[in-house]
């Protein structure tokens, strides 16, 4: 089965890089998700094998879901340590960007990046990769960026030397991009990826419940009232949106990481081709994040760089809106009108 994915110039070129660097630095986007940090924190024990020591850093804070990953304690917060991150980006001598295809993805971590006068390499499975002076490796048919690491470990020749810990950061990665493969997720090299990760004895089974059966109650209680109050279904278009304000997080006690994966939930309505989620700012007024899921051959990255100031993957996509929550809703009520013909066309069938 074909695994590597580096040209034999991109392979010696990564092998020279980490040769000759003493201060690397790992970092990946704003708001990191399990491929971010899953695909930090492996590539990050894999430079350990080679002798080398990596700092991951990151703009903030990462869900609650994923304490349990080891070496997570390691990473540093760029929102908490500000001067300590400003310091590493100019000493750094590599620089390998994760899961992100633009600095912007960065916000205000993103001018350390682009001023540090380190060599960078950009892993990434997102369309569109944009790094001036930077080694690329772009993929967007690759199920996460962890699929893009393991393939990357593979090929250098580090499988042998992995870790344990280092393969049940990738699996998570991959397990969390892919809904515990439910989508994006069809190639079967992903599953001879899956069966080399359970060679290194990671529990599989006890992965999946630390990542989606940790809620708090009352991120249960949210869900509840969100899907009975807040589900918006519009049958003739086969699509659905609910919004989530400020008010209500503060009400059921919102941690980071509590709405993860709510967005798939409206796509069990038999039927149904599009979710939309709309989620205030817990913090910043004034600022709606978008999270958009599909199925089959519904762009909603498409739609996410139209109406929404995003983008993603055919299935999965996301944005970020500069406006109210009502404002928001009428935005997507546009969006839906605009893709009405392609919403109604050929519903999936169950």
């Amino acid at each position: 089965m074909q695994i590597d994915i580096l040209t034999d110039s991109e392979a010696a070129t990564i092998r020279e890089l980490i040769a000759a660097s003493q201060r690397i630095i790992i970092c990946c986007h704003k708001s990191p998700d399990g491929d971010a940090i899953g695909s930090s924190l492996g590539w990050a024990e894999y430079l350990s094998t080679q002798g080398k020591a990596a700092s991951v850093v990151i703009p903030d804070m990462f869900p609650d879901f994923l304490r349990w990953m080891a070496n997570v304690e390691k990473i540093v917060r760029h929102d908490k340590h500000k001067e300590q991150v400003a310091t590493m980006f100019q000493q750094a001598d590599l620089i390998f960007c994760l899961d992100f295809n633009e600095p912007s993805r960065l916000e205000d971590m993103q001018q350390l990046l682009l001023e540090s006068p380190a060599k960078k390499v950009m892993i990434d499975h997102h369309l569109n990769p944009k790094l001036q002076d930077a080694l690329i490796i772009s993929h967007p048919e690759m199920s996460s960026t962890s699929e893009l690491v393991f393939r990357i470990i593979w090929q250098l020749g580090g499988f042998e030397a992995m870790t344990r810990k280092g393969a049940a950061s990738i699996y998570c990665g991959m397990m969390t991009d892919t809904g515990g493969f439910t989508f994006n997720s069809s190639m079967p090299e992903i599953y001879f990826i899956i069966g080399q990760l359970l060679t290194k004895r990671i529990n599989k089974d006890k992965i999946y419940r630390k990542v989606y059966n940790n809620y708090s109650s009352w991120a249960i209680r949210l869900r509840g009232y969100i899907l009975y109050k807040k589900l918006n279904v519009i049958d003739h278009l086969h699509a659905s949106y609910f919004t989530m304000t400020r008010h209500e997080m503060e009400q059921f006690h919102f941690m980071k990481g509590d709405a993860e994966g709510l967005v798939n939930i409206p796509l069990q309505i038999k039927g149904m081709k599009l979710s939309v989620s709309l989620r205030e700012d817990n913090q910043q007024d004034g600022v709606v994040w978008v999270s958009l899921r599909s199925v089959d051959d519904f762009p909603c990255n498409k739609m996410a760089e139209e109406f929404f100031n995003g983008g993603g993957h055919l299935n999965a996509s996301g944005g970020k809106l500069l406006c109210s929550i009502r404002e928001a809703e009428e935005i997507v009520r546009k969006a839906l009108t605009q893709y009405e013909d392609m919403l109604k066309r050929c519903p999936h069938s169950r």
